[in-house]
This record gives C-alpha cells, structure tokens and sequence, in this order.
C-alpha cells in the first residue's frame, strides 16, 4: 500500500519509498508468520537457516492456506540457508566453526562479534554443546563446490521452494566472497 502510487488524500505515505513498487514478503521464523503470509496473499521467505524445525510446518501451512491478493495468484516461497563453499572440505568447515561459535556464545548468553574460525572444532567444544549448535545450523551447505550444488539442489527438491536465499557468516570477507561466488554457480 505504502510503495504504490499515493492514493488522493492519503495521509502516510512512504518517503522515500511511494511509488517504488518493491515487492513485499513476508520473512518469519514460526507458523505465525507463515499463517499471516498466507492470509495476506504475500510471499513468503522461511528464516530456516537458524530456526530449522517449523520449515517443513510453515510452508505446508502457508501452501495450504494461501489466499490470493494483489500481490499473488498463487504461494511462493523461499528459505534461508547457510552457505560455506570453498575448495576443500577442511577450509569450509573451518570457515563455518565461526558461525558455531557464535551461535554457542549467543546460547550461553555471551553475544558478540563473529569470532575467527578454528580448527577441528569437535575437538575444541564438547559434543552435547556443538550439537546444539549444529541443529540451530541444521539447513547449511558446507564443502566443495559439487557438494555445496548438490546440498542446494536437494534441499529445493525436498523443500519445494522457489528461491533461496543464502548468508554466509564467515569472519573473512574474501573467504565469504568466495563462498558465494561458488554457490551462485549451482545449476537447477
């Protein structure tokens, strides 16, 4: 409504935003938000790169209820994944324990900046810890090149979605890059 033409008399409008027609979704991280997605009419994008066990749940809910509107005939979905691509195994995992550690100091209630990777991190954090962290990341590519597509192309397979959207928290940017360069390069 905001990012339309101002209708006469309208009171709020979107500075600098009127006018702009850029699409809006929905992004959530539980039924609700794939619930009011549905009853709007909106897409849909799932937060299930940190919030892994509604994904199955919120789509088939926003599928199942979905109403058309303005903005759609028909549902269309998205979900988040984590993406850590490099060369070799060793060096996407190493690039991914940053974002376990995070996760991990954000449980044990120590937020803070992304810490730099480590090595071997099953050997650093104890199991019941770093399994808790590693269900928290459950929808996450981390290898090769062919192992990150192929993480990719089942995940949409089994998932239905239309798109994904995929984040890389990795404490180097130029490693970050890289990883993105090689996921934007799988072929559905």
């Amino acid at each position: 409504m905001y990012l339309d033409a101002p209708a006469p008399g309208q009171q709020i409008q979107a500075v600098p935003g009127a006018d702009s027609k850029v699409p809006v979704w929905l992004l959530g991280s539980s039924l609700y938000g794939a619930q009011l997605a549905a009853k709007l009419g909106l897409p849909y994008a799932f937060a299930s790169h940190f919030a892994p066990d509604y994904l199955h749940p919120a789509l088939a809910e926003y599928r199942q209820n979905f109403k058309p509107s303005q903005y759609l005939d028909k549902p269309y979905a998205m979900a988040a994944i984590n993406v850590f691509a490099a060369d070799d195994v060793a060096a996407a995992k190493r690039l991914k324990s940053s974002m376990q550690l995070q996760f991990i100091a954000l449980r044990q209630g120590n937020p803070g900046k992304l810490p730099a990777p480590i090595d071997a991190i099953e050997e650093q954090v104890d199991a019941i810890t770093l399994a808790g962290a590693n269900h928290a990341l459950k929808y996450t590519a981390t290898g090769t090149p062919d192992q990150v597509h192929d993480y990719m192309r089942d995940f949409v397979a089994a998932s239905g979605v239309d798109e994904l959207m995929l984040t890389c928290h990795a404490y180097d940017h130029e490693a970050r890059l890289r990883s993105f360069e090689i996921a934007k390069d799988c072929q559905f």
